[in-house]
């Protein structure tokens, strides 16, 4: 563990990390989570009756968009030049399970630009879903691996959700 947050300054106000001093260096981030969905919503989706369109495809590409906006999302993240954003949505039994990976060659991770574009496709599902379903649940987003950087790579414990 560092001895102290590297996010915070001497006097503890939270402040946006200098980066200017460290290399360049290939980094990628992998995230997952799913969103628990109805029957109804579930057999909409697989025959592409959703009212507002394709709902695993626009899911995927809301989950890009996002990636690319991390750092207007999030404050105190760097706006870094992504290499590659690849999303995945598919239906799985009673959810739409979404996977996303970011990779850059730059001097900060890309985790929270994997992180941010699981969620925000999982809130395209929502929105996109819920005139069939209002019960939906976003869970287990989660990072699963991240490697370059001083940190280390990071793998997570256990398998990928089902």
């Amino acid at each position: 563990m560092p001895e102290r947050l590297t996010h915070v300054d001497d006097a503890g106000q939270a402040r946006m990390v200098d980066v200017g001093d460290k290399p360049l260096t290939m980094r990628r981030a992998v995230a997952e989570g799913r969103v628990r969905i109805n029957r109804e919503l579930e057999e909409a989706i697989r025959s592409n009756q959703v009212a507002k369109g394709n709902l695993l495809e626009v899911a995927r590409l809301a989950g890009i968009q996002a990636a690319k906006r991390t750092d207007e999302l999030i404050p105190l993240c760097h706006g870094l030049p992504l290499d590659a954003v690849d999303v995945r949505a598919g239906l799985g039994e009673g959810c739409v399970h979404v996977r996303a990976e970011a990779r850059a060659t730059w001097k900060t991770g890309v985790e929270m630009e994997a992180l941010t574009a699981v969620a925000v496709a999982a809130l395209t599902v929502i929105d996109m879903g819920k005139a069939l379903d209002k019960t939906m649940v976003i869970e287990a987003v989660r990072l699963v691996e991240k490697t370059g950087g001083r940190g280390g790579d990071y793998h997570a414990d256990g398998d990928s959700i089902p």
